[in-house]
């Protein structure tokens, strides 16, 4: 499969820089599932479109994805300004955060496509702007709690999911939260002017950006699965910014958070794949080139998706305890064959936290 991911990866790539591409019509099949499912379609497909030898029904196809692509940024438009105008004129301070904000970045935004809206407020408005967010959609369907231990409050507004941030990524261990607390309060304090679909709005200041969206993804990998798109978001935006970012600062935060290595990872993919120059890869490494290679075959195969949480764990909280953190470990290792770093700090975490809310008296998560 190698050759088709290449094959793929260089598609990808020229839908990023608005360049003509080759579709490979043997491989029709196998290149509509792989856009599918790295949720490149409408993405790739305008590059590929005045091609003559893609049969016509292929074509059609491929325009439906486009089509219903740029009919969801509309609907998802209008709701993004209906929020974001309720909150301006609440006083409440927002940012946007992941695919709006994101899709702006590309060559066509409206062929990137984006599912829900996400917009943090932290945690001392929290409370008010989903009051806000309440009254706005008095409509919308309600299926989360509004505590203060969730990352964040949702609602379905006209079909269209809005969350509403306390925090932007949680994390297991206490240290980790605070050191990655300061960093965001002072990435979404600086919030970014960016204009998304004709209405101004903010965005993450770059350097906390580039470590969100690389942390975001990666979180992904590590539960439920990521994509191409994550990563072809995350290149754009160093690409984007590549003036901005604080690169001692970028570095400081990396450390904290033992993230360095996972950034070299992702670093080597848009470099080498996705073709982002190297002097606008902040820490380019080409010594992880065989780990990063192993990461994407894993990624376009669908093979990177954690194992699923056992059905029945243990009825004790001792041996239910147990259980938890020997699949949390379990996970890590798994992690540790593309990042060595981050899966012993996945491990160290897992110990600490586990020891932590095993003595603890609020153990509201329970």
């Amino acid at each position: 499969m190698r050759p088709v991911f290449d094959t793929y990866l260089s598609l990808v790539r020229a839908s990023l820089w608005r360049q003509e591409a080759q579709w490979p019509v043997a491989e029709t099949d196998i290149m509509l599932r792989l856009n599918a499912m790295q949720g490149t379609g409408a993405l790739v497909f305008p590059a590929v479109l005045s091609q003559e030898d893609i049969p016509a029904p292929v074509k059609m196809q491929m325009k439906g994805v486009c089509m219903q692509t740029m009919q969801q940024h509309v609907h998802l438009q209008h709701t993004l300004e209906q929020a974001w105008t309720a909150f301006e004129k609440a006083g409440i301070y927002a940012v946007l955060m992941k695919g709006a904000g994101l899709a702006a970045l590309y060559p066509e935004p409206q062929m990137r496509t984006w599912g829900d809206i996400d917009l943090f407020v932290g945690i001392d408005q929290y409370h008010p702007a989903c009051a806000v967010m309440s009254d706005t959609f008095p409509d919308a369907l309600k299926f989360d709690e509004e505590l203060d231990h969730y990352k964040h409050y949702n609602l379905i507004a006209d079909g269209v999911s809005i969350e509403i941030h306390r925090v932007s990524v949680g994390h297991q261990h206490p240290v980790d939260e605070r050191r990655y607390a300061a960093m965001e309060a002072a990435g979404m304090a600086k919030g970014e002017p960016l204009a998304v679909g004709g209405l101004d709005v903010r965005v993450p200041e770059p350097t906390f950006n580039a470590l969100f969206v690389l942390l975001h993804s990666w979180e992904h990998m590590m539960t439920q699965g990521a994509n191409m798109r994550q990563i072809c978001d995350w290149t754009l935006l160093l690409h984007r910014y590549k003036d901005t970012i604080n690169r001692a600062q970028l570095k400081r935060d990396l450390k904290a958070l033992a993230l360095m290595d996972v950034w070299q990872l992702y670093g080597w993919i848009a470099v080498r794949k996705l073709g982002l120059p190297e002097n606008e890869m902040p820490f380019y490494t080409p010594s992880c080139g065989k780990r990063a290679e192993l990461l994407l075959d894993d990624l376009l195969s669908g093979r990177m998706v954690a194992p699923k949480p056992s059905d029945k764990a243990p009825q004790g909280r001792i041996a239910r305890k147990l259980h938890t953190m020997r699949e949390r470990m379990a996970n890590a290792q798994r992690m540790a064959k593309y990042s060595p770093a981050y899966a012993r700090h996945m491990k160290m975490t897992t110990l600490l936290n586990g020891a932590r809310r095993f003595f603890a008296k609020d153990r509201h998560w329970e």
